[in-house]
């Protein structure tokens, strides 16, 4: 059954376009090199704690809620310091734990409130070739090379209020970024070796801090981004508008999944619902091309995985479920404990649910509800997690961890 599982998913996955080729090895975006939250590295941690399978931890000075990226030697992350006046990028060597660069992009004279669960330096950075592109949210956007010089930084104008949110996404030579404000909403693709606009498409609706997702609809490429009220699909060259379907929320958070013909969006506050919608129409799709809804269960801020024919995902308050991915029909719903703002993860044949407080739940994808193994490290752990040459990089509050079996 595991075998059926692995070669469906690569079936699934097959349509997302991600950037420049990378290595197994590599974790280059937010949720990986698909950005749904796979891995093919094997021989993973079943399970740990501080004094089991940790290779080294580093403290990473200040709070930051982005996800660690990974490519060759080098693991990127963003971090605020000063009380969030000094938004910084820093590099760590993935052999030993060293902070190799420690860079101020941005120095803010007045960074703003952010909500009690984010922090200044949320979104995940990308990394593509010798280049590091970080974002800040309002607070900024940037590209620095990998030995730490900034190449460029620009602003992109929009009242965010809860804070920084959503990661960037790349295409081609584009960075595409959501801007959803409270005082304005707008999709724009920055030149990623300038930083200067190329399109930019405002957009009605509400606030939001969603992630980009690239896929491939039979040949086409298509940008899915979620917005308050709204999903749309943009044509990632110019930004014109492909399809959209309507929905009742804000705040969408979660990063879109797509597989067996359906793309699977959560809609955020105060209501959440999950939509399988079919990507192939034009215009508002909303009665023509939604597959199926699921209104209890659906997460606020952890995104979806899919696994085969089955979609998992883990509400905010720590309710797990197993859905078909292509009818909704739900297989098993399971406390696993606690709550949760990072996404799942699937690695070596597992799944991998982490909430905020350090505890990290290893299950057997399946039909069936089967745990194998609770873990737990000290310290809150909102960022989601990267795998990479055969380890799990883990972020808290304080510190970055490798995770790795012992041998």
């Amino acid at each position: 059954m595991r075998t059926t599982h692995l070669m469906l998913t690569s079936v699934a996955l097959s349509c997302i376009l991600s950037p420049t080729a990378v290595s197994a090895a590599d974790w280059p975006q937010f949720r990986g090199p698909t950005g749904q939250g796979h891995s093919a590295e094997r021989g993973l941690p079943l399970e740990w704690s501080e004094a089991k399978n940790i290779a080294w931890k580093t403290p990473i000075a200040g709070l930051g809620w982005s996800s660690p990226v990974i490519r060759g030697d080098q693991i990127w992350l963003t971090t605020a310091t000063d009380e969030g006046h000094s938004l910084r990028a820093v590099c760590v060597s993935r052999s030993d734990g060293k902070v190799v660069h420690d860079v101020e992009v941005f120095r803010k004279d007045d960074p703003g409130k952010i909500h009690a669960k984010n922090s200044h330096a949320s979104p995940t950075p990308i990394l593509e070739d010798d280049r590091v592109y970080v974002h800040f949210g309002a607070h900024g956007t940037a590209c620095l090379d990998t030995s730490g010089k900034v190449r460029w930084k620009t602003e992109l104008k929009y009242y965010q209020r809860h804070g920084p949110g959503g990661s960037p996404a790349l295409f081609d030579d584009l960075m595409i970024i959501s801007c959803d404000g409270f005082d304005s909403q707008y999709v724009v693709a920055l030149d990623k070796h300038t930083g200067e606009i190329r399109w930019k498409k405002e957009r009605a609706g509400k606030h939001a801090y969603s992630t980009p997702l690239v896929i491939d609809v039979a040949g086409t490429p298509q940008a899915i981004s979620t917005g308050g009220d709204r999903v749309v699909a943009y044509n990632p060259r110019t930004g014109d508008e492909i399809w959209s379907s309507r929905y009742v929320g804000y705040s969408c958070v979660p990063r879109p999944v797509y597989g067996h013909g359906l793309v699977f969006i959560c809609s955020g506050f105060d209501e959440p619902w999950l939509w399988a919608i079919r990507p192939d129409g034009g215009g508002d799709v909303t009665d023509s091309h939604v597959g199926w809804k699921l209104s209890h269960g659906a997460p606020l801020n952890p995104s979806p995985l899919l696994v085969g024919d089955e979609l998992y995902i883990v509400s905010d308050n720590g309710i797990g479920s197993c859905l078909d991915a292509k009818t909704g029909e739900r297989h098993w719903r399971e406390r696993i404990g606690g709550n949760f703002s990072a996404s799942p993860l699937f690695a070596d044949g597992r799944i991998y649910f982490l909430n905020e407080t350090g505890q990290a739940t290893t299950i057997a994808p399946g039909r069936e509800f089967h745990k194998l193994a609770v873990s737990q490290l000290p310290g809150r752990t909102l960022a989601s997690m990267a795998v990479s040459d055969g380890a799990i990089f883990l972020r808290t509050d304080t510190h970055l961890y490798r995770i790795q079996e012992q041998r």
